[in-house]
């Protein structure tokens, strides 16, 4: 169940920070409505990693897309195997 507390809560933010844990971020409302979000910097790190890999995966994607796939004989050629 998401842990949702109102930004006002931050207040006495030793009580918001103590129910953050890896998986499971603090939500944060501001008029009734979701405003921010207070994750762990592990699963920060993991998500901005996360993001750059696919990030990465997709520019691979479009470039053989645009020029061209290798086959395993190419690759190996040009990995001198």
């Amino acid at each position: 169940m998401p842990n949702i507390k109102p930004v006002s809560d931050l207040r006495n933010y030793t009580e918001v920070l103590r129910d953050i844990e890896v998986g499971e971020p603090v939500f944060l409302t501001k008029n009734g409505r979701g405003r921010y979000v207070i994750i762990d910097i592990q699963e920060y790190e993991k998500n901005r990693a996360t993001l750059k890999l696919m990030s990465e995966l997709a520019k691979g994607k479009k470039a053989g897309e645009e020029a061209g796939w290798l086959d395993i004989d190419e690759v190996e050629a040009s990995l001198g195997l």
